[in-house]
């Protein structure tokens, strides 16, 4: 793997979530998906973002009051670090 690519697989785990979210510009849009056409592991990663994505949707307060309080508590502050 050239280090174009590997710099582009670094760049989409960071772009992933405003890729998902539809918030990138179209030219960025572009570039991610013609790397995703070359390689197999970003789309694996796509997938399984895509995947994690519907599982989350899917939890109720119920799902997440029955969590331990440090998971909770982990997990929001993953999402809240990586929104910044």
């Amino acid at each position: 793997m050239s280090a174009a690519a590997i710099y582009m697989c670094r760049q989409f785990v960071e772009d992933v979530t405003a890729y998902l979210e539809g918030a990138l510009p179209d030219s960025v849009v572009v570039l991610i998906e013609s790397h995703l056409a070359d390689c197999p592991h970003c789309r694996e990663y796509l997938n399984e973002m895509r995947l994690t994505v519907v599982k989350i949707r899917a939890l109720d307060d119920a799902d997440v009051a029955a969590m331990p309080a440090d998971l909770r508590d982990r997990l929001l502050r993953a999402f809240d670090e990586r929104t910044r």
